[in-house]
């Protein structure tokens, strides 16, 4: 997978991505987490904490080949972003909370993901090294890849809010383009070994897709998070960034089964994922005012 497709334009489509997501984001985003210390403290341990363990037990426990376990590991350890804030405006969750989770998201996956993934190539040895993982380099393309484009594009807003008001609804629409497009590369790769992968990854996907959004709702709950701030540590916790967790496993790793897991999951969650908002979202109505910047905001 050394094409020039791999090597340039997915990087560069996921830094569009992560520009767009720049784009929503305010230092304002990052202060306001003083309002929710409760939903914010137990939504990311969830994410960084609940999830990969609950992933990594699952994978360890199963017949999973290392190169797809791995990839597992590295798509629950990958945030939501953007289109979580989307489908939380969309069923009635707390958006302003939203917001600050994905601040904060994006700022610690640059730390979480590289060690979340190195635990698991050096558990599973995909490639039967010894448990190499990822060296600096390849730490510093992630910290490139998921952190510049974000500051950047916060920088833009900051800047030309003007700008990032009239961009948004292009960049949403391109980003989901996007990643239409890096899905069906990643899966036509390995379109001659694909019915296999979902036999053996399709359901621990649906399993951790629905385990995510439980998570992500039922335990903030159970500390005593009101239901619309659940209903948004849901959705941060339970869509994960298929793009980022492809791109990783393709141009960081350069293994392309490693992005199997990412692509099977970028079409499962869809109808898991709206299910699961539109059922979770009943009777909820969002009384937070949405901060400017948001998808639909005027």
């Amino acid at each position: 997978m050394e094409s020039w497709p791999v090597a340039v334009a997915l990087p560069l489509a996921l830094g569009f991505i992560m520009f767009g997501l720049g784009l929503s984001l305010t230092v304002e985003d990052f202060l306001r987490v003083v309002r929710y210390p409760r939903a914010v403290f137990v939504a990311l341990c969830c994410q960084v904490i609940v999830l990969p363990a609950l992933a990594f037990g699952l994978v360890a426990g199963l017949d999973v080949t290392p190169e797809l376990a791995v990839g597992v590991m590295l798509l629950m350890a990958s945030p939501g972003g953007a289109t979580a804030n989307l489908l939380s405006h969309l069923f009635g969750g707390d958006v302003a909370l939203n917001v600050s989770l994905t601040a904060l998201n994006s700022v610690l996956s640059v730390a979480t993901l590289p060690l979340i993934t190195n635990i698991a190539l050096g558990y599973f040895d995909p490639a039967g090294t010894g448990g190499v993982g990822m060296q600096f380099t390849k730490v510093a393309q992630v910290f490139a890849l998921v952190f510049v484009p974000v500051v950047a594009g916060m920088i833009a807003r900051r800047l030309r809010p003007g700008f990032a008001d009239r961009s948004d609804r292009p960049v949403r629409v391109l980003s989901v383009l996007f990643l239409v497009i890096v899905t069906v590369a990643a899966l036509v790769a390995e379109r001659n070994n694909i019915v296999d992968y979902l036999v053996d990854i399709g359901a621990v996907v649906v399993v951790l897709c629905v385990a995510s959004l439980a998570v992500g709702y039922f335990v903030p709950k159970a500390f005593g998070v009101v239901r619309a701030q659940a209903l948004a540590c849901a959705m941060e916790i339970g869509v994960h960034n298929c793009v980022l967790a492809m791109t990783i496993a393709i141009s960081v790793l350069g293994d392309v089964r490693m992005a199997v897991p990412a692509g099977v999951y970028s079409i499962i969650s869809v109808p898991i994922v709206y299910s699961a908002g539109a059922w979770l979202g009943r009777g909820v109505r969002n009384r937070e005012p949405r901060p400017s910047g948001l998808p639909g905001a005027s």
